[in-house]
């Protein structure tokens, strides 16, 4: 199969093609420049593979949690092309493509992104025998030291939550990560590799039905909020 991914769900804007299995991807780190950037990159993957647009199967996007504005972006574009073009959507956790950047081994990986206003998304997951990751808990979103989760003998901490809220999500495990990467985001390769298999189970969708997940509706502090925590 074809299959476009895309991802502008945090900081980090990227594109990925998926061809029967060989994948070609771009990304850039270039906050508040993705709608400019994302759709040159699927330009030039799609010149790269030398297809057009209407060889594709499928799209998969990043439908959040993460940046309220680089989300509702990403899933506005792959709607927006996929009605267009009249292909089918696959929705995936920008959450699940942030735990695969993690080390492929048997620990949990706790995926977290920096939700500002004081707070995280965050969930936990486990590696598949695939290679692929299985969401353990559910996707949350609050401040980072009031979640409950699963137990687990080994972790990986991931993501540009873990810089902000490094101590209080430490806090809530007991005991150190392998290893914390707080430099990697969610990536359209990572939402590729998640798409496929989704999409061959079909769990796709229509154009139409796509949503976005943003797990809050509060998108900034009041001055007054802003003032209290001065």
């Amino acid at each position: 199969m074809y299959l476009l991914a895309l991802d502008t769900s945090t900081e980090a804007g990227s594109a990925a093609l998926c061809l029967n299995g060989q994948l070609l991807e771009r990304s850039e780190l270039a906050p508040r420049r993705h709608g400019e950037r994302i759709l040159p990159m699927i330009d030039a993957l799609l010149a790269e593979a030398g297809i057009g647009k209407r060889q594709l199967d499928a799209i998969a996007v990043g439908r959040g949690p993460g940046s309220f504005t680089g989300v509702r972006l990403g899933v506005s574009l792959a709607q927006g092309m996929a009605l267009g073009l009249d292909l089918p959507v696959v929705a995936v956790s920008s959450l699940a493509a942030l735990a695969l950047e993690a080390p492929n081994d048997n620990a949990t990986i706790l995926a977290a992104i920096d939700a500002r206003m004081g707070e995280v998304y965050m969930a936990t997951f486990r590696r598949c025998c695939d290679g692929l990751v299985e969401l353990l808990d559910e996707e949350q979103v609050g401040k980072a030291d009031t979640f409950s989760i699963s137990e687990s003998a080994t972790w990986y901490g991931v993501g540009n939550g873990w810089q902000t809220y490094r101590e209080e999500l430490l806090g809530l495990l007991p005991i150190m990560p392998r290893n914390i990467l707080t430099d990697r985001f969610p990536q359209a390769r990572n939402i590729a590799q998640l798409g496929v298999p989704l999409w061959a189970a079909g769990k796709a969708c229509p154009a139409e039905q796509l949503q976005p997940v943003y797990l809050r509706n509060k998108v900034a502090l009041t001055r007054a909020e802003r003032a209290a925590r001065h």
